[in-house]
């Protein structure tokens, strides 16, 4: 097969004799360890390599010296996409990736309920308000203003200055415009900082449970979560300080919680405020449902604690839950300048600016009243007292009264049985039998739990925790 004196010919013999021979291993390909020609994976290896021996021992094409990585890297190429199909062909990095467990049952939900199904969706965290009619003429008013270009990246100078403003007289955080950056959502804010800040093998102490893109987007940055377990959002200090390494580049801090409801009380924050300082890490504070507090709770805020803490403070908030504008797509963050500029860099080259007429929305929703997001959380406070006394009617479920933001997270593994014995079981059977959507607590670090959202109304409310009842009834008698 070989052409005498062609050294290539003789190294790719070589490879195909070592390759080709799989009697004296054994063959398991997805550990690609080829060999075994009966796999139809190695023989396609093998014969790859055959082909490229054949074609330049008949010397129809000139090869050049190539490394052996080279050779394996092209053969690794060509096995994949006949056998492994485009996924195979993904970055590892996509392919680690867990999906959304919220946003894909409130699809599956959503698809269910448009083909005529009667689905009670208690399951997304979106507020069944309409927008407030001020904000939405503000961005009527945009447009037929022709204020339909690109922005700076960073936002609006008259909406940073706002967003500034609101810091410094709500949050007690001095803040410039500089110091902030407009974002398309919370979630785009809190990607960008992770970009920003942390580079392979730092690690982000998060506090479970915890919001579900949390650890994927802290590993997308190369960084590593590491989880602070609670007891109904409860810990010690000690308990957090073990987890404090060199290493440790940051802590996430959701108060309200998402999914517990439940506030992280003000000596605690303190604690780590002090921990951060002594530590030299970073609060990453995520302030979405600051306005969702019940029974004269406050989320306190880091930055009251003094000036220093607020040199190491990163602060992540949006319209969507306050102005129920989750469909506007636009968020904000404020922080040290140097980590500010890196985030607009990061979003130069990502997505640029967020829409301008959502920007000219969110500065209305700022200047204009409030009486809107307080009939709103009057509301959803109703429905938090009503579902926490269902919930807690239903024997074998615990299920604490939320302190704050939109959901309850009561814990059903008293009920687990051999046919039902984890939380995302429970939310499918749930949605297939009686047509009503959680979201099972495994997608927020306790698969003990489930989530329910009262940001739906009472009447869906009522009905979906009665069909509730009766699941329970039947599976768990």
């Amino acid at each position: 097969m070989t052409n005498d004196g062609c050294s290539n010919c003789d190294r790719q013999k070589e490879l195909f004799a070592a390759f080709a021979d799989g009697n004296d291993h054994e063959c398991t390909c997805a550990k690609k360890d080829y060999g075994k020609e009966k796999c139809s994976l190695c023989r396609h290896l093998v014969e790859t390599i055959f082909y490229t021996v054949k074609t330049c021992a008949k010397h129809e094409l000139t090869l050049q010296p190539q490394t052996e990585t080279t050779i394996f890297s092209i053969i690794r190429a060509n096995i994949l996409r006949k056998f492994g199909g485009m996924s195979q062909m993904l970055s590892q990095r996509v392919r680690n990736l867990e999906q959304s467990i919220t946003l894909a049952i409130t699809a599956r939900a959503k698809e269910m309920k448009s083909s005529g199904e009667h689905v009670v969706i208690m399951a997304s965290g979106e507020p069944d308000f309409d927008t407030p009619m001020h904000i939405k003429e503000a961005a009527v008013a945009a447009i037929n203003a022709g204020f339909t270009k690109y922005t700076a990246t960073s936002g609006i100078p008259e909406l940073k200055e706002l967003i500034a403003e609101k810091l410094r007289r709500e949050n007690s955080y001095p803040c410039a415009t500089s110091q902030v950056i407009v974002t398309t959502g919370g979630k785009q804010a809190l990607f960008n900082v992770f970009q920003a800040i942390l580079d392979p093998g730092d690690e982000v102490i998060v506090i479970a449970p915890y919001w579900v893109s949390y650890l994927e987007q802290i590993k997308l940055a190369g960084g590593e979560p590491v989880l602070l377990r609670t007891n109904a959002g409860l810990f010690t200090p000690n308990e957090f300080e073990e987890l404090i390494t060199p290493k440790t580049r940051a802590v996430i801090v959701n108060n309200p919680s998402n999914p517990s409801g439940a506030i992280i009380p003000e000596d605690l924050c303190r604690i780590i405020a002090e921990l951060a300082v002594k530590h030299n890490f970073y609060i990453i504070s995520d302030d979405v449902y600051e306005k969702f507090v019940y029974d004269g709770n406050k989320a306190v805020s880091f930055a009251s604690f003094g000036e220093e803490i607020s040199r190491q403070l990163i602060i992540v908030n949006a319209f969507s839950k306050t102005y129920s504008m989750t469909g506007w797509r636009i968020g904000y963050c404020a922080g040290p300048v140097e980590i500010i500029k890196a985030m607009g860099l990061i979003q130069d080259h990502q997505s640029s600016n967020v829409c301008s007429i959502s920007q000219k929305a969110a500065v209305a929703a700022l200047q204009g009243s409030q009486v809107c997001v307080e009939e709103m959380i009057s509301e959803f406070d109703r429905r938090r007292v009503y579902m926490t006394e269902r919930l807690s009617a239903i024997k074998g479920i615990v299920c604490p009264r939320p302190q704050g933001a939109f959901y309850v997270f009561p814990d059903v593994s008293y009920l687990y049985n051999e046919e039902i014995s984890d939380s995302m079981t429970f939310a499918k059977k749930l949605l297939e039998e009686e047509k009503v959507a959680v979201i099972p607590g495994v997608g927020f670090g306790y698969d003990t739990h489930l989530r329910l959202t009262y940001s739906t109304g009472m009447e869906d409310i009522k009905e979906g925790l009665e069909r509730f009842d009766n699941f329970v009834k039947r599976h768990f008698a």
